[in-house]
């Protein structure tokens, strides 16, 4: 596991030296001007941040989104000077003042990288591990976009071809999300993956021994990966030269995910700081500071110090980009010029253009037939598979209960695997029984971009995803959440699988459209509405959350107005309406067939089937007036779970029948019986919410 190079192709200067202790002050100093953050990390892995962005990586800081680029996430994103010192120091666009605004209002360093608001920053890395789990993902789309566009080259000849660089902590590693990923990463042998470890020994709490006593390079080593450590120099500071023969070597092992182990002193070289604990997640202090600066030859009474020498010389990233990027581009055009249908294709999926008559391919399916929305979510995933082919996910091992397989002759997996339908661009995702990881890996693959992904599980787990949903929602990520066995009606699993707090939950995140269809043509709809909205401009896209019934409903007419989110699925008879019932999902047949008996009654009603309310919404004041009439004080809303969402619809007078307690084991047309979810518990709510309007 231990390597020891002997020899390198690094050339390293004092002048790189400089630019790399230059790094170390301007953390200080940042730290230290706005009194709050993490300075320790960022001044030991200046030397690693230094390489991988001088050194190592192919990027172009005139063009940070260029189709042929290294991708780098800090996964511990707290230390986000690593990442917006070098962004500087090549020119990505940040400048000095930028640094001197650290973690202040409406400045582009905020205390953790944010995708989409600071050039240069590929993901929003906030809770640790969570970059792990983004750069495999990111590694995963890289080897489907080969897959799409030039599978049959050899290795490290194609275009596409290129690595993913990460730096994590020790709170990366500890945290339950990256083993997953981890895990993943081996299994799929994803050799374009590099994990460089900040093995400094600390935490807040202290020396990382409160906590952890494992082997974390055996670990990786049993997870499949490629695993080396490189040792620090004698006087404690990393060696650049035995990190660049480390990742040279990496590089080379193409079947392996490779993980580098370096030992660092946080803080180093701060005289009495360096190896504390103080020193992760505080400023030095200006005696300490100081300090640091005299043992780097830095001037003490000075504050963000560049010299010209310095920054000309790492501005250089800037030629030395362009000359990367034009030599890519002339592989690229030769790719074109001998493959001018994928070439056509490439050009449609990166400008987010679907494919022509994509939609002619949905489904349409027979009313009355009861059809699980799960069961129309597969049939309309199979139906545009064959035309969409940036389209790919799988579900985590429930992939016979979420319906999730978009093509049961190919898996992802890599080449040596034994099962019969095994590619390594295969359209199926199986991202195994880890739920957590799999939603940061969504959000990795869509960062990664050139590909459409959704995954699927039960709703209840969608607890263990929630984190990495909310990022998803944060970054405006297209992402899409295929959550099926959406209630009570899932039955006998009992209440440790039924799903009673999270639709309302899910709906508190800003930014994430849950969508719950009451039929097979509302989920077919609701698809291609989350297909039409997939947008790669940062602030359009958003991601979906699809909630899915087991059981069977029944099939109404297709209402192109479901993809309003709300709309009138059955009109009042008999005049205007008197009582509005709105429902959801499983529910909405409730409705109906409490409508039935009110008319029956001589109560004229509507019956408003809103499946997103993040979609009506959206919409016109207007519209949503058409859908839902002021005037209509009588107000029912029916959905199996907690209430929460529908106070603001119903009103005062208005009732809402929802479940406010787990529920039990049992079939689920017993559980609905027994918690109140039935046509006469509909019907008296309305009878009670009209009494209620005319009083």
């Amino acid at each position: 596991m231990s390597t020891k190079p002997t020899t390198t192709d690094l050339e390293w200067t004092e002048l790189d030296q400089r630019a790399v202790d230059t790094g170390r002050v301007l953390a200080m100093d940042a730290v230290q001007k706005v009194g709050n953050g993490h300075p320790g990390t960022a001044m030991s892995l200046a030397p690693a941040a230094y390489t991988l962005f001088q050194k190592v990586m192919r990027h172009d800081p005139a063009d940070a989104d260029w189709t042929g680029r290294d991708r780098f996430v800090l996964s511990a994103g707290h230390s986000s000077l690593t990442l917006y010192i070098q962004l500087y120091l090549a020119g990505f666009g940040l400048e000095l003042d930028d640094l001197k605004a650290f973690r202040t209002w409406g400045s582009k360093t905020p205390g953790h990288p944010e995708y989409g608001h600071t050039v240069g920053v590929e993901t929003t890395t906030g809770p640790l591990g969570q970059g792990v789990a983004n750069a495999v993902g990111m590694a995963m789309a890289a080897r489907y976009e080969r897959g799409l566009f030039d599978p049959e080259a050899a290795p490290g000849t194609s275009p596409f071809d290129h690595h993913i660089y990460a730096i994590a902590g020790d709170g990366c590693l500890q945290e339950g999300i990256s083993a997953e990923a981890s895990s993943m990463a081996g299994h799929q042998k994803l050799g374009n993956l590099i994990l460089l470890w900040d093995d400094n020994h600390i935490s807040i709490e202290g020396d990382t021994e409160t906590a952890v006593s494992e082997d974390t390079m055996k670990r990786y080593e049993a997870y499949g990966w490629h695993v080396q450590r490189v040792e620090p120099k004698e006087n404690g500071d990393l060696d650049p030269r035995a990190l660049f023969e480390a990742i040279q070597q990496a590089k080379a092992v193409t079947d392996k995910p490779s993980f580098i182990a370096m030992r660092s002193i946080i803080a180093w070289p701060a005289p009495n700081a360096q190896n504390t604990e103080a020193a992760h997640g505080s400023a030095l202090g200006d005696e300490e500071v100081a300090a640091t600066k005299r043992v780097l030859g830095f001037d003490p009474e000075q504050s963000f110090e560049v010299s010209d020498e310095v920054l000309n010389h790492t501005r250089g990233a800037l030629e030395r980009g362009r000359e990367a990027r034009d030599a890519w581009e002339k592989s690229f055009q030769e790719w074109r010029s001998a493959n001018a249908e994928r070439a056509a294709e490439f050009d449609r999926i990166a400008a987010g253009e679907l494919p022509a008559g994509w939609e002619e391919k949905l489904p349409v399916f027979e009313t009355g037939k009861a059809v699980a929305t799960r069961a129309a979510s597969g049939k309309v995933l199979q139906a545009l598979g064959g035309v969409i082919p940036e389209l790919w996910g799988g579900s985590a091992d429930l992939a016979g209960s979420n319906n999730t397989t978009i093509d049961k002759t190919s898996s992802f997996l890599p080449a040596g695997n034994p099962l019969p339908e095994a590619d390594p661009y295969g359209r199926t995702i199986h991202y195994g029984i880890r739920e957590h990881s799999m939603a940061a890996e969504m959000n990795g693959i869509a960062l990664h971009g050139n590909t459409r992904i959704y995954g699927g599980t039960f709703l209840v787990f969608s607890d263990y995803m929630r984190n990495a949903v909310r990022l998803s929602a944060l970054m405006h990520l297209p992402v899409t959440y295929v959550w099926t066995h959406d209630s009570i009606g899932l039955g006998e699993d009992g209440p440790t699988h039924q799903p009673v707090e999270h639709l309302a939950s899910l709906r508190a995140i800003p930014g994430l459209n849950v969508v719950r269809p009451a039929d097979a043509n509302e989920t077919a709809i609701a698809w291609r509405e989350i297909l039409c909205r997939w947008t790669k401009e940062f602030g359009k896209g958003a991601p979906h959350g699809l909630a899915l019934t087991r059981q069977g409903v029944p099939t109404y007419e297709a209402n192109e107005d479901a993809a309003k989110g709300g709309y009138v699925l059955f009109e009042a008879d008999g005049g205007e309406p008197q009582v509005v019932l709105i429902g959801t999902g499983s529910e909405v047949q409730l409705a109906v067939e409490a409508r039935e008996q009110l008319q029956a009654a001589g109560v004229p009603t509507r019956v408003v089937s809103m499946p997103s309310v993040e979609w009506f919404e959206e919409q016109d004041q207007g519209y949503r007036d058409s859908v839902l009439p002021p005037s209509v004080k009588a107000r029912v809303a029916v959905e199996a779970g907690i209430g929460l969402t529908w106070h603001k619809y119903v009103g005062d007078a208005g009732r809402i029948v929802s479940l406010e307690h787990f529920g039990a084991s049992a079939d689920g047309k017993v559980l609905f019986r027994e918690f109140g979810f039935t046509a006469d518990a509909v019907a008296a709510a309305a009878r009670d919410s009209l009494a209620a309007a005319q009083r």
